[in-house]
């Protein structure tokens, strides 16, 4: 999914920065609202989990390869804006020391990789949440389904780009073809990882899911008879 330098024209690509920097501005201040002492460190680990994964490619079709997108579990895990501004770091630091995703298309990537798996994946996610039951395996459904989706998303938003500013003779159809194809089955594969990764935190810490603190009831104190039992509308020190 890595758009190479060239491969789209001067104006799109500027026009895709632009988008990129009012996406990764607009995150910068949402994500204040997600993040505090408690979640930080997640996004900091999701981030290095996500950089970490798209260096590794796994096999899909004859001779084609793909990896994870992260843009989903990012989203899922740490919140949509935090989400976004942890895929847009791996794409930058990946392009300035990997040379994986050229510089000048860097708004493009961003543009395909997190502005658009972010939104698609995440709002999927929330509303299957709203029609599934609230349990830790329907959640984990729900973020396959989400990350499936949001690939092929990706995918046929940059056959868009490619129509509007696309530098090699290839027919627009045979791009679009080619491209939702192959990431239906890379979907399969971030799917499953997405998955795998949230139904393991929610496992453990299901309080640090930023998607899913739905799932997380209140703690009601009850007496041995099994009735709620009163709590103090005050701490107990401070009673007299």
């Amino acid at each position: 999914m890595h758009v190479p330098d060239g491969f789209i024209d001067a104006p799109v690509s500027l026009a895709a920065g632009a988008v990129a920097v009012a996406g990764v501005a607009v995150s910068l201040r949402g994500a204040r609202r997600e993040l505090d002492d408690r979640t930080a460190p997640l996004a900091g680990l999701t981030a290095a989990f996500v950089f970490a994964a798209q260096m590794l490619n796994f096999p899909v079709a004859s001779g084609t390869s793909g990896h994870l997108l992260g843009g989903t579990l990012a989203a899922i895990l740490v919140g949509p804006y935090a989400g976004v501004l942890c895929v847009s770091v791996v794409l930058l630091l990946q392009a300035l020391l990997f040379a994986d995703g050229g510089l000048t298309a860097l708004g493009v990537n961003i543009t395909l990789m997190a502005l658009v798996t972010v939104p698609v994946g995440y709002g999927l996610f929330r509303l299957l949440l709203r029609v599934l039951p609230k349990t830790r395996p329907a959640a984990s459904g729900a973020a396959f389904a989400a990350a499936a989706v949001s690939v092929p998303a990706s995918a046929l938003a940059f056959t868009l780009i490619y129509a509007l500013g696309g530098t090699t003779d290839i027919p627009i159809g045979t791009v679009a073809g080619a491209m939702v194809g192959v990431h239906l089955l890379i979907g399969i594969g971030e799917a499953l990882i997405t998955s795998f990764a949230v139904s393991s935190v929610l496992a453990v810490r299901p309080d640090l899911v930023y998607g899913a603190r739905d799932l997380i009831k209140p703690v009601t104190l009850r007496t041995a008879a099994g009735t709620p039992a009163a709590v103090p509308s005050e701490p107990l020190e401070n009673q007299s």
